[in-house]
């Protein structure tokens, strides 16, 4: 892919924060996918982040966010705007309150906590992004959700124009969503605060399968919290699910589909449908949703629907590793990679009568 020219200039109300014009999105994001920003902006304070956006607000610039980029679909004609990216950095540990710059590398700061000694965030080890898009998308693998330990969130408001601190339950936290992604036009976080545990270098109680049965426990035991970050790093890494540039098969946004959360009619319709394709012996992954609800996992859909692991022939691919993450195997477009993903949705829809959520957030273009 070759990356249009850019010209390097200076803001004049924005004397600090580097500008680009005509700027290539792609590398910023771990697709490596999208067209160019009309202008691109840096921030590496949380000063400049709020110039910055106040400075689009006011001119009424359309304005995209880009943190680490490993949950943006960019359109290949790319974004006619601003685009901000968040670079600010800070990590200050007090006893087991943590504080992080929206900008801070998330992997990073999960092995610093892990080097403290302390729980409650070391499952979520090798998830690509920064600190900032986690209470976005209330980041959560093996058994860990960063609600569960966050207790407030800092950001600015672009309605009210100030910044504010909003403890856990404001955040209206809920599985892969938050208030801020339900107004995403509204908030740009700038800081995270977690309380975590301090449980003698142990890990919290483990509570996915997978990684109970990787380490040899039982649900709800505790084991050394490195050894639960170095066990997750290696599942991930079993599934394409942490970045190499090498490796096309992480060259992706992790999951791109959310797991289906179903009612129980629609859960019922769907266990009919499995029964008439399967057999009435096959069992539907299922679990408890609470009000309900229950979910099931898209990885297995997705499987049984035929679009099994290497599915594909063109510039993009579903992973060689896992179902759940669709791949640029290098000179994809994103129109490439949005032709498989609609694929793959009508198929399990047809197959099950479920309908697959994409993950990632989507810019200008749609599913």
């Amino acid at each position: 892919m070759t990356a249009p020219p850019c010209r390097r200039g200076r803001s004049r109300t924005l004397e600090r924060v580097q500008e680009l014009h005509d700027a290539p999105l792609a590398p910023l994001t771990t697709f490596r996918l999208g067209g160019p920003a009309t202008r691109l902006l840096t921030a590496t304070t949380d000063a400049e982040v709020v110039e910055a956006v106040r400075e689009a607000d006011a001119a009424g610039t359309p304005l995209l966010i880009i943190g680490g980029g490993s949950n943006l679909v960019i359109g290949d004609q790319g974004f006619a705007g601003t685009a901000l990216r968040i670079a600010t950095k800070g990590f200050e540990l007090d006893g087991t309150k943590l504080e992080l710059a929206a900008g801070e590398v998330w992997t990073d700061a999960v092995e610093r906590t892990v080097e403290a000694g302390l729980a409650g965030i070391e499952c979520l080890a090798g998830i690509p992004g920064s600190a900032g898009a986690t209470p976005i998308q209330n980041v959560g693998a093996y058994g860990q959700e960063v609600s569960a330990t966050i207790t407030e969130v800092v950001a600015y408001d672009r309605t009210a124009g100030e910044t504010v601190t909003l403890a856990n339950a404001e955040c209206a936290f809920s599985y892969r969503h938050s208030r801020f992604k339900a107004e995403p036009d509204r908030y740009v976080v700038l800081r995270v605060r977690f309380e975590l545990e301090d449980a003698g270098g142990l890990s919290a109680p483990i509570k996915y399968p997978e990684t109970a049965r990787t380490l040899g426990v039982e649900a709800g035991d505790r084991v050394p919290a490195a050894t639960a970050r170095e066990t997750v790093l290696k599942l991930r890494s079993g599934k394409g699910m942490v970045l190499d540039p090498e490796d096309h098969d992480t060259w992706s946004a992790g999951s791109f589909f959310t797991n289906p959360i179903l009612t129980e009619a629609e859960f019922a319709a769907f266990h009919a449908r499995v029964a008439e394709r399967l057999g009435p012996d096959v069992k539907a992954p299922a679990f408890p949703a609470g009000d309900g609800l229950t979910k099931t996992s898209a990885a297995w859909l997705i499987d049984k629907a035929g679009f099994t692991k290497g599915y594909g022939t063109g510039p993009a691919r579903i992973s060689t590793k896992h179902t759940l993450a669709l791949t640029n195997r290098g000179q994809a477009t994103t129109e490439d990679l949005l032709a498989l993903a609609r694929e793959v949705v009508a198929g399990v829809r047809e197959a099950f009568g479920v309908t697959l959520v994409n993950e990632p957030v989507t810019v200008g273009v749609r599913l």
